[in-house]
């Protein structure tokens, strides 16, 4: 069952990462991860009809990223700018008017929050967003660290539990608890 939320225009839906990559078949799939795509749909249909912002954070990084093994980096090849990796899940049905923010675009510097050296928190207070409603992928890493940093940047956050997977399925409820301690509206 996807989430209710009542959007209106000083809403913003922040999709993060519903990547190929972060898919089953994809290099860093998540367990789960294409299962997410019709809620949400749902839920950015829902958004805009209540004439929130929709926007939609995507690894983007550049060959030989810093983050990968080869360059003693955590993880393995994935979200290399331009490739299929890196594109949106062909489901996710993005209006073309929805904000796509590019993360992790340089050699030398990881990110995992969508407000990480983007800009983004300026935009959002300059186009009147008070809330950030969140959902995707990693519930543990991206989405946990975007949620994190929206607090930081002094919007109201809620985050659509249904509509996220952990990359460690044993960590949910860690992760949940973790974020509504730290201020975060959780929504099953």
């Amino acid at each position: 069952m996807t989430p209710h939320v009542d959007y209106g225009p000083q809403d913003a839906l922040l999709v993060v990462d519903m990547q190929n990559d972060f898919c089953e078949g994809g290099a860093l799939a998540v367990s789960g991860g294409s299962a997410l795509v019709p809620g949400i749909n749902a839920q950015i249909e829902t958004a805009r009809h209540g004439d929130a912002l929709v926007l939609a954070s995507r690894d983007w990084h550049p060959v030989d990223h810093v983050s990968f093994t080869h360059r003693g980096g955590p993880w393995p090849v994935h979200c290399v700018q331009d490739t299929h990796g890196a594109a949106f899940h062909p489901d996710l049905v993005l209006p073309d008017d929805a904000i796509r923010i590019s993360k992790a675009t340089a050699f030398d510097a990881d990110a995992y929050s969508a407000f990480d050296a983007t800009g983004l928190g300026g935009y959002l207070r300059d186009r009147g967003i008070r809330r950030v409603v969140v959902c995707g992928l990693a519930m543990d890493v991206c989405v946990q660290a975007t949620a994190k940093d929206a607090l930081e940047e002094g919007f109201e956050v809620v985050l659509l539990g249904s509509l996220t997977e952990p990359v460690d399925p044993q960590g949910r409820e860690r992760c949940q608890e973790a974020l509504e301690q730290a201020g975060v509206e959780v929504r099953a």
